[in-house]
């Protein structure tokens, strides 16, 4: 369920869902409805984090279950177009 509501969140820049870009590396959900996702951008010296970070946190605070929200940002391993979803690559070209 919480990957679905993060497939809701579009990349400010290519209007392509986080998750089908394959930003998203992990999401690990506590009992107390604590969900942190582990994320990464294109590039390290991409300015969007907070244009990203904020619709992450407001997309899963909609759930009842979700009682806090954190996103972390990671670099290792790097983003890569293989880690992209085929839809993504067919439209940004890749196919």
């Amino acid at each position: 369920m919480i990957m679905e509501k993060l497939k809701e969140v579009p990349d400010p820049e290519l209007g392509i869902s986080i998750v089908d870009l394959g930003l998203v590396y992990d999401v690990i959900i506590s009992k107390k409805g604590e969900v942190e996702v582990l994320m990464t951008l294109t590039t390290m010296g991409c300015p969007l984090f907070d244009q990203i970070r904020e619709p992450i946190e407001h997309t899963l605070s909609d759930l009842p279950e979700v009682k806090k929200v954190t996103v972390n940002l990671t670099f290792e391993p790097p983003w890569s177009v293989e880690k992209m979803s085929r839809e993504a690559k067919i439209k940004l070209g890749f196919y």
